[in-house]
């Protein structure tokens, strides 16, 4: 019996590759002569990186960056060398978890730190790029990205702008002459899965700038502040458009992929599942196997699982879930290709316990081996 495993992670709890070993484990108890692959899964947001590139044979990469208030911090992204590949998020740098409530200045984050990480993996000789951008403490557009890259974002004085949302109005020329020669090499596909565009009442500024620390005030004028920006950004790539659905993505980062780095805006899990070249496994299998730390409604709305049951379902074959626990609208799932999902609780816990790894681990195995106990009844 051929098996394909690929779980995403059971966030707080096991990682993607870990959650697999469980049902794999556990599946061998009740049936020690199957063929089990395990794949590495994710969708682009947290947990990307390691579950990337520890799964595909690479490597995790440490690097000195500026996160969004420009203080000196050690990021990690991942290097697939035989893929020439680095895959990097952009919360790494310039994520939310990085400022504490209280810090918090939407008007001054910058993304930097992003520019600094994609810089040190080129000078590695790196050109292909996955980068999920979710998790943002910023709004400036990308312009922070840029600058570390080595874009002129200058004002009428010809000085360069200050760093942050509250620079983009000042904005005046942007010069692309000092940029690195090696990025016109790269390649980038961006994580991205949020369709607003760049500005306006469905702009990145109103939909996510309060959860940033925005205020009702200060709103209306970033919103002005990178409208200005996208303005200008048209002198220099005329095809710059800002309402293209997810520019508006980790503050307009999305923005200044798509049309200062020629970057790929999709959807995350997408880009993953293509990335791991899981299809042909799945083809040849009798049984595929997914799930997350939730399942419910939203799980078929472009997540990492609904991927892994499209691709099963294309080719006919039956796919299970695993998850944590269930949301009492998770039977959406069973209509979108999940044939039959498992959480895997047995007992009432507490959240601690149930997200302790052991714990979880072992729920995970034992509940795996008593569905291939009744798949045996079947074969």
């Amino acid at each position: 019996m051929k098996i394909v495993i690929a779980i995403d992670s059971f966030k707080g709890s096991l990682s993607s590759l870990e959650a697999g070993e469980a049902v794999k484990e556990g599946f061998l108890k009740a049936k020690s002569n199957a063929q089990i692959k395990i794949f590495p899964l994710a969708d682009g947001g947290e947990g990307t990186t390691e579950a990337l590139a520890l799964g595909l044979g690479g490597k995790l990469i440490k690097t000195q960056v500026h996160d969004p208030l420009m203080r000196k911090i050690t990021a990690e992204y991942g290097i697939i060398e035989s893929e020439n590949l680095a895959i990097m998020e952009m919360a790494a740098t310039s994520g939310i978890t990085l400022v504490n409530e209280r810090e918090r200045d939407i008007l001054k984050a910058t993304t930097y730190g992003v520019g600094e990480m994609i810089k040190d993996a080129i000078k590695r000789g790196i050109r292909n790029f996955i980068i999920g951008i979710g998790g943002s403490a910023t709004n400036d557009c990308g312009a922070g990205m840029l600058q570390a890259l080595g874009f002129k974002l200058m004002d009428k004085n010809g000085s360069e702008i200050p760093y942050g949302a509250v620079g983009l109005k000042d904005v005046y020329k942007i010069d692309g002459s000092k940029v690195m020669k090696e990025l016109k090499e790269a390649k980038f596909r961006i994580a991205c899965d949020v369709k607003n565009p760049l500005c306006g009442e469905k702009g990145c500024s109103y939909i996510y700038g309060p959860q940033k620390g925005a205020t009702k005030e200060n709103i209306p004028l970033m919103d002005s502040y990178i409208s200005h920006f996208a303005d200008v950004a048209k002198t220099f790539n005329s095809e710059a458009d800002k309402e293209f659905p997810g520019t508006g993505a980790a503050g307009g980062l999305g923005f200044a992929f798509k049309y200062f780095l020629k970057g790929e805006l999709l959807p995350g899990a997408a880009i993953i599942t293509e990335s791991i070249k899981i299809e042909e496994d799945i083809k040849d299998a009798d049984l595929v196997v997914t799930g997350e730390g939730r399942l419910d409604s939203q799980t078929v709305f472009g997540k990492a699982p609904s991927y892994i049951s499209s691709i099963s379902k294309k080719y006919g074959k039956p796919c299970i879930a695993f998850s944590g626990c269930v949301s009492d609208d998770a039977e959406i799932c069973n209509e979108k290709g999940i044939d039959a999902f498992f959480p895997i609780l047995r007992n009432v816990t507490t959240l601690d316990e149930a997200l302790n790894k052991k714990n979880a681990f072992k729920n995970l195995e034992n509940t795996a081996e008593q569905v291939m106990r009744l798949i045996n009844l079947y074969k």
